[in-house]
């Protein structure tokens, strides 16, 4: 890390911390967190494999669809406004998870968690971020996304150890009131002083338009661009094809032969890959521009997928979550710095909020879908080629999209 980007980090430091937290408590919400339960909900509501997968991608199915009008608001919603009312959501999804007392309700926490953890937790992160830092969105959108890996290091061990000291519903108790008492302060305190810059981002976008005329695409006109289409798959193959794999992790565990808790354990390297990915790619983006570089972030997790697919070996687990964890890392901030750099910011938020739902509506589909063919029988072997096969074609997809090969040329697009 060079002087100029801590000298960045320090200039920027409690806005960054914002955007870092808000990523960090996003992982109440994630897959890889909530499966951490499974075998403790699949028990007490006598749940299949795929039945459970069934009922996790039913609510995070309604929290895609659900996305794309919250999603939006943060476009008119003062900053600190939305972000205390997701607060809160959150820390209600934790009390109610605690709970709940059937499926029915099951679904409904598991749609709020889904929602206000990985949906607008994640979203206002980086939002915020992309829409902030106009010249180093890079850099910020690599620091903020710091909170994923720092939630993947510590909070998979810390559910283990506190569910088998207290049980999982009082985890999950723990967790709301931990959120209702620390989150909100913290955010407030966090965003003192955000008047101004959303003022100052007033001003630089309307001397931005007239030096470099760039084009603010509305969320309309993104469905009507070839270009979205082309760039989607590669966009939600990470998500889709990890939160499969982190919702049956356990189950890949005892296929391979690997003991949960080493399994655990290699979410450390997970982090860490991602925590050197995503600095070393918010560099690159600032330096090469976020278009140029998403036809090659999807190649470490085909690394990742080519090992699983062809080895029991214990040490293939820490190699699957390092490499993993190299294209996590990139996936936020070359995927999130590209949408503000083809599409302009003024829209950003309905634009992001489109991505975010289809981000989670492939999260609502690889669960139940890995379920079912575990359920039939289906090898994790051949789970693997499949989605390596999915990583090929959605790679040449991206190189073929026409998206800008710099940033400048996509602020002189005119309608």
């Amino acid at each position: 890390m060079t002087v100029k980007y801590l000298l960045f980090v320090l200039d920027n430091r409690r806005f960054l911390a914002f955007g870092l937290l808000l990523a960090f408590c996003s992982s109440f919400g994630q897959t890889y967190f909530i499966s951490l339960f499974g075998n403790h909900i699949r028990t007490e509501f006598a749940l299949s494999h795929g039945d459970f997968g069934i009922l996790y991608s039913l609510a995070t199915l309604g929290s895609a669809i659900t996305m794309v009008w919250a999603g939006r608001l943060i476009d008119t919603i003062d900053l600190r406004v939305f972000s205390l009312s997701i607060s809160a959501a959150l820390a209600g999804a934790c009390f109610f998870m605690a709970s709940v007392s059937s499926t029915v309700f099951l679904v409904i926490a598991l749609y709020t968690l889904r929602l206000a953890g990985q949906g607008l937790m994640g979203h206002a992160s980086a939002t915020s971020m992309a829409r902030y830092f106009e010249h180093q969105r890079g850099k910020a959108m690599s620091v903020a996304a710091l909170g994923y890996p720092l939630g993947e290091a510590v909070m998979p061990l810390t559910a283990v150890v506190l569910v088998g000291a207290i049980g999982w519903r009082e985890t999950w108790l723990a967790i709301g009131a931990a959120m209702a008492l620390l989150l909100a302060p913290m955010v407030l305190w966090l965003l003192k002083g955000h008047g101004e810059r959303h003022h100052r981002l007033g001003e630089r976008s309307r001397q931005g338009n007239q030096v470099f005329r760039q084009r603010q695409w509305t969320r309309r006109e993104v469905l009507g661009d070839r270009r979205f289409y082309l760039v989607l798959p590669a966009v939600l193959a990470p998500p889709f094809i990890l939160t499969g794999l982190f919702f049956h992790q356990i189950h890949l565990a005892s296929t391979k032969g690997w003991s949960l808790a080493w399994l655990a354990s290699c979410f450390i390297g997970y982090a860490a890959a991602t925590v050197i990915s995503s600095l070393f790619s918010g560099q690159l983006v600032d330096r090469l521009g976020a278009s140029r570089l998403l036809p090659f972030y999807l190649l470490p997790l085909a690394l990742a997928l080519l090992a699983l697919a062809t080895s029991n070996y214990p040490g293939v687990a820490l190699f699957y979550m390092v490499t993993a964890g190299m294209t996590s890392g990139a996936s936020f901030t070359v995927v999130g710095a590209m949408w503000a750099e083809v599409y302009g910011v003024a829209h950003l938020g309905a634009i992001r909020a489109l991505a975010s739902a289809l981000m989670v509506f492939s999260t609502a589909l690889s669960p139940a879908a890995l379920g079912w063919m575990i359920d039939l029988g289906v090898s994790m072997e051949a789970i693997a080629w499949m989605f390596l096969a999915y990583i090929g074609g959605a790679t040449a997809l991206a190189a073929i999209s026409g998206l800008p090969s710099n940033r400048m040329e996509s602020y002189r697009r005119r309608p």
